[in-house]
């Protein structure tokens, strides 16, 4: 399956401004074919609350620029969990503890699995 160029596009802006924010453990999970509503998702770490909600407040920022309109930003209150809805991308910026915690990247990319009967 292939992205959409905008998606590309869009996904390539988010990764360079988590890179200019010094946004730590990066990982971009290929959602195409996968999921209806995106075509990526990106998983990242900032050191402390503070740092996330800096984090996300650029890439929000990023998108807006770009011509994305209202991306849907959730978490910025307590900053430990920021989700970023850009709509071909979703972004979670996480506190160390929180992303360790939750492991979204666990299970976005194991593989299939059969349901057995008991």
């Amino acid at each position: 399956m292939k992205a959409q160029p905008d998606a590309d596009k869009t996904l390539n802006l988010i990764l360079s401004r988590l890179d200019d924010m010094k946004a730590e453990e990066t990982v971009t999970i290929d959602l195409r074919g996968k999921s209806a509503y995106s075509d990526y998702m990106v998983v990242t770490t900032g050191r402390v609350n503070r740092h996330v909600g800096a984090i996300a407040e650029n890439v929000a920022k990023g998108l807006k620029e770009s011509g994305i309109k209202n991306p849907h930003v959730e978490g910025l209150s307590n900053c430990d969990w920021v989700l970023i809805d850009s709509g071909d991308v979703v972004v979670h910026i996480f506190r160390p503890e929180v992303r360790e915690f939750y492991n979204l990247e666990r299970l976005w990319m194991q593989g299939p699995t059969t349901a057995k009967a008991i």
